[in-house]
């Protein structure tokens, strides 16, 4: 995540918006429009409890396995998960479905896109710690599982070999 970017994004939210300088038409529909983008990415963070959870765990599963492989940072995302999805409903999510209920690119879905954002903020900071600790069991439960299954399938590969020999 990219905070000079977001500050970057915000700066010039507010002088399109909040300041009546020399921004044209075309400069504010451009912004609206890397917003809207913005939105497209984290659309799942603004959408009903359920569909977050789907897509949250499987980003989750993604960073962990990157982790593991020595891909993924220094840390255990399971380690910063729960604070790290409040800080990005905070300092992110919520604010970015503000703004686009501000300019009023989506009518009044984006009354809805807000208080999904606010509702899901919400449930995480009362179910979150559970979720995490929920999605590293399952996701040591499949990794048990595709070792097992890998084991099986080099089990059937050595027969193959075996039995042409």
């Amino acid at each position: 995540f990219d905070k000079e970017l977001l500050t970057l994004r915000n700066n010039r939210w507010k002088k399109a918006f909040n300041e009546n300088d020399e921004w044209t038409p075309d400069l504010k529909a451009t912004i609206v429009i890397e917003h809207i983008i913005q939105a497209a990415d984290v659309a799942h963070t603004m959408q009903h409890w359920h569909v977050y959870q789907k897509w949250n765990e499987k980003l989750f599963f993604e960073m962990r396995k990157a982790y593991e492989s020595g891909r993924g940072g220094e840390k255990d995302p399971a380690d910063t998960w729960y604070n790290g999805e409040l800080w990005f409903f905070d300092n992110y999510v919520i604010p970015l479905a503000k703004k686009l209920h501000e300019c009023g690119v989506f009518g009044v879905c984006s009354d809805e896109c807000l208080t999904y954002a606010k509702q899901n903020r919400k449930e995480w900071e009362m179910k979150g710690r559970l979720v995490v600790e929920s999605m590293c069991k399952k996701y040591r439960e499949l990794e048990i599982k595709e070792c097992a299954e890998l084991d099986i399938t080099e089990g059937e590969n050595e027969d193959a070999e075996d039995s042409s020999n």
